[in-house]
Order: C-alpha cells, then structure tokens, then sequence
C-alpha cells in the first residue's frame, strides 16, 4: 500500500497530469479531450485515489487504430482514456526509478537520458573492436504475444505491494475497442499506452541477463536486438541457442524468417546503415537507403503540383521534415547524400514557383524581372516541354538559383547537416 501511496500522491498525479497534457495526443474511448482532463481531475480526483486504492477502479478499454509500417502492414496501436492516460504515467513515474538499476547499461530505448544515437555508437564500437558478425533477432509483434503471467511474476520479483501489481494487471486485461466492438486482451502489452515501454523494457531485461551472464556483446533498442560475435560459427551457435531461450523463458515468438546472421554492411538497425572506411580502416554509419527513399517520399508529398497551399506553408512544412530527419541522421556520414536531397528538392521547389506564375505572359515577365533575357524567357516558356524539363533547365536554375531560394526559405539539408553533425 505504501508503493501505491507514492504513486497517488499529489505531487506525482499533477506531474502525471501535466506530461499527458503536454503530450496532447488523441481522446480515447470517452471522447474526453486532454483540454477536458484539468477539470475532470479537479472534480473527481479524491474519489479516483479511492476507488484504485479499493480495487474498485476499472480501466476502461483502450481505442485501436492501425498506423501503415514500412513493410507495408499495420502497426496496431491502443490509444487508453486520458484518465487511464494519467495513472498509467503516474505508476510509470514511480516505478521507471525502481527498474533502471536492474536495466542492462547495453538496453537504450525508452528509457531516461539514452537514445537511438548512443546505440548507434556502442554497435560502431563493437564492429570496430572486431565483433563483424551480427546475430540480428526479430522479435515477431513483440507488444502483442507479451505473456502476462510471465511478465507479472517477474514484476512482483521487484514489485511487492499487491495493489500495485493488481492495477497494473488491470491495464493489461481492459481490452480494447476494435471499430465499436469491444475485443479481449489475453495477451500482450498494447503499444500507445504510457506504461507499455516500462512493461516492454521489463520484459526484455530477461533477454539482457541472459546475454550478459554469457557475456556476449549486444545491442538493444526495445524489441530490436542486435548481438555480436567474431565468427560466423559463433553466430549460428547463438542465433539457435538464443531463440530457444526466447521462445521457452519468455513465451515470445522469434520470426524465424526475419531473424538472421548479418555482416556490417547488411545491417539495417534503427534506420541506419553500416559501411567499411577503408581510408580511416574503420566501420561508420550512414542513413539505410530506406531511410533515405522514405525522406523523399515525405518531400514529394510536400511539394506536390496540385497541393494547393500557400509557398511559405509548403516551406515551414519542409523545415520540419529535413530539420527532424538530419537532426536523427547527423552522427552519419552524409554529404553526398544531402547534396541530392536538395537538388531535387529544389528542382520541384522551382516547377511549384513556374506554376503559380500560371499564364506566358507573366512567366516570361517573371524571368524576365529575373534576369533572364527576354528571348531566352519566351523560348523556356513556349518550348512545350513537361514540368520536368522547366525544374532542371539552365533558365530557371539561374532566375531561381539556390541563393534565391535560400532567402526566399527554401531549407538545405546539407546546410542543416553541416550546422549539428557530430563526429564519433
């Protein structure tokens, strides 16, 4: 009970209160709004510390909604009440401190003061001390097969105050809203829900005793885990063992058809890529190609013809994007990279410029008041050539050159990656 006190204190419930808000994020199955949440609390928050400390309180089921993934499936999310929303932050608030010390130093997502980027670096400092073959395990639908009784037993290992762990297996069983349809949750830890990564990350701290008391180097970024070994004999006698240990101790399913024994430059992790710098003789990082390809689409979608948008809407909205994805990337190297990135951003930026001048007359006027020629202007423009042919030819790169559209706002990615890259 005295746990459970800890967590409805009012100290910790406001600053619960104030990381959801702040968060914002979609109403749940109640249509209660974050802006709502305030007065709610203020009216109800007495009776809501009593009916949890009774075990009266009954989480209301959480809202599906499904989020496109790169292979083209759905990522299937639970989106909890932002009641729920508060007192799952307020358990996670107080047992996050309790579980980082048992945490593995190698475990980086979801958890305080680490991030993607140092997981980036400890890989490079495994390849680079000569641990070239990688044990690459998929985990399939990790938050969805998570077996509870499994978890909760080694929750109460740490965790003794039965109210607590009866509220937390609450939340594991309160079902979720499929379409109006109300579905049972037997199994798994729904991804969306402010304790699911503390739940996940518990979880998978068995897998990171494991490794560690085979004192194998690793890797792990929530259910991404990457383990390295000097051989390829090593690697399969891992990969099987390891697989056994994941299927039999926790009651995960391994996607045998995904899992596999990767060298350097096969590696996708975390939307990186590895290659060999034989001139430094050393392992570094770059965006994954597919990174790469998924920064474009975003672009292209952003500098559509027919989306019919103010140019300085279209430009605040690039911004984002590019300041975002570099900011993620700059530990990489990725110069020659960027320089595309902005050619053909600037390529399609000028066809979006060339359309809103809309009639020859004010195209020509316009190149004109640009500097070019006015015959050169009336060739461009009546040469009867694709949106294509306008973005790359020499005219318009020269009324629009890349200095223009840098004080008209145009974002260079290569600026942005030259400004905050960081070198490892």
């Amino acid at each position: 009970m005295e746990l459970l006190e800890t967590i409805l204190s009012n100290q910790n419930m406001n600053e619960a209160y104030l990381r959801v808000y702040k968060n914002k994020r979609a109403s749940g199955v109640d249509g209660v709004t974050v802006d709502e949440l305030k007065q709610y609390l203020k009216e109800n928050k007495d009776e809501l510390r009593q009916r949890i400390r009774t075990r009266k309180y009954q989480p209301q089921a959480a809202l599906r909604v499904e989020i496109p993934k790169e292979n083209g499936k759905m990522r299937k999310l639970g989106i909890p009440t932002v009641v729920d929303r508060v007192v799952q932050q307020a358990i996670h608030q107080i047992l996050s401190p309790i579980f980082e010390k048992q945490f593995s130093e190698f475990s980086y997502g979801f958890r305080p003061k680490r991030s993607c980027e140092m997981a980036i670096v400890k890989s490079l400092e495994f390849l680079n001390a000569g641990y070239e073959w990688i044990v690459d395990i998929d985990l399939e639908r990790f938050f969805d097969t998570v077996h509870h009784d499994k978890l909760m037993r080694i929750i109460s290992n740490t965790i003794s105050d039965g109210d607590v762990i009866s509220l937390i297996r609450k939340y594991l069983v309160s079902g979720v809203m499929v379409n109006g349809k109300y579905e049972e949750t037997s199994v798994g830890t729904p991804q969306g829900g402010n304790l699911s990564p503390l739940l996940s990350n518990i979880m998978l701290n068995e897998l990171d005793k494991e490794l560690e008391s085979r004192e194998l180097q690793f890797v792990r970024y929530a259910d991404d885990a990457l383990i390295f070994v000097k051989s390829e004999k090593a690697a399969s006698r891992v990969m099987k063992s390891i697989v056994r240990f994941i299927e039999k101790n926790l009651g995960l399913i391994v996607n045998t058809e995904k899992s596999k024994i990767s060298r350097p430059e096969d590696l996708k992790f975390l939307g990186f890529g590895y290659y060999y710098n034989s001139k430094d003789e050393r392992y570094q990082t770059k965006p994954h190609p597919i990174s790469v390809q998924k920064l474009q689409r975003k672009l292209r979608q952003l500098t559509k013809r027919n989306w019919s948008v103010p140019l300085d809407y279209r430009i605040l909205k690039l911004k984002q994007v590019i300041f975002g994805w570099v900011n993620y990337f700059r530990i990489t190297n990725m110069k020659g990279v960027m320089k595309q990135v902005d050619k053909k951003l600037r390529s399609r930026i000028r066809v979006i410029i060339w359309k809103q001048w809309k009639i020859p007359k004010k195209q020509i006027k316009s190149l004109v008041q640009l500097g070019i020629p006015e015959e050169e202007a009336k060739g461009l423009t009546y040469c009867r050539k694709g949106y294509r042919y306008i973005g790359l030819s020499k005219v318009v790169q020269r009324a629009m050159s890349n200095q223009r559209l840098k004080k008209r706002g145009v974002p260079s990615s290569l600026e942005r990656y030259l400004k905050v890259r960081t070198a490892i």
